[in-house]
């Protein structure tokens, strides 16, 4: 979608797919390419359909009792309607937030280039749902990639020092992994304490049961 020649115009899906590959094998050719503006149509496209295919990921799995606490709100295929709608609305917002941390940091292209460099890191997203299969390291992967692609995309987009956006992003990678690490773990505590607290009801239950015989 980004970087396709309008005499090209391959069919979306193949856009996109060719989008996804480019941004996980080559980021940065392809933030150095990526187009700064032409509307919000294409990003947001790009945005809802990886967005599907993650919320039918994220479902599939949570089919099998593989889930984990991002999968937790794919309940059922419910999620393909309300995860999309979701991840829409936090990509605007997470671009606005990204938006200022650039123009802090001396930044002067607007706020569609910002939205555009973060709506295509979305592409990590269907790879989250595999790499949360491992316990705490799969959100440390999502989280460490998707730095990296912010700090291609500020060196790449908004030409600015290589060292600002190790330093500037590093802080953020750092923060986001202990922030998720530190929920993980008490998610997966009250999860745990949870199924133990039904297993001992049931326990009660059966000896009261005896009892009563």
């Amino acid at each position: 979608m980004s970087e396709t020649s309008p005499q090209e115009n391959p069919p979306l899906a193949t856009a996109i797919l060719q989008d996804v590959y480019t941004i996980l094998t080559n980021p940065k050719g392809f933030y150095r390419r990526m187009p700064k503006a032409g509307g919000y149509g294409d990003p947001v496209t790009f945005v809802l359909v990886i967005a599907v295919v993650t919320a039918v990921g994220m479902a599939v799995v949570s089919l099998f009792g593989l889930g984990t606490v991002g999968e937790a709100m794919a309940v059922g295929f419910g999620g393909i309607i309300f995860i999309p709608i979701m991840t829409l609305a936090l990509s605007f917002l997470g671009a606005g937030i990204v938006f200022a941390v650039w123009k802090i940091i001396g930044s002067q292209e607007p706020f569609e280039a910002a939205y555009r460099c973060m709506a295509y890191a979305a592409a990590l997203y269907p790879i989250t749902v595999v790499a949360s299969l491992i316990p705490y390291l799969g959100s440390i992967i999502g989280i460490v990639w998707w730095t990296y692609l912010m700090i291609v995309a500020t060196t790449e987009v908004h030409r600015l020092p290589q060292k600002t956006a190790f330093v500037v992003f590093g802080i953020i990678g750092i923060f986001f992994v202990s922030t998720n690490l530190s929920s993980e773990i008490v998610v997966r505590r009250m999860s745990s304490d949870i199924e133990n607290a039904g297993t001992n009801l049931q326990q009660l239950e059966k000896t009261t049961q005896e009892t009563s015989e």
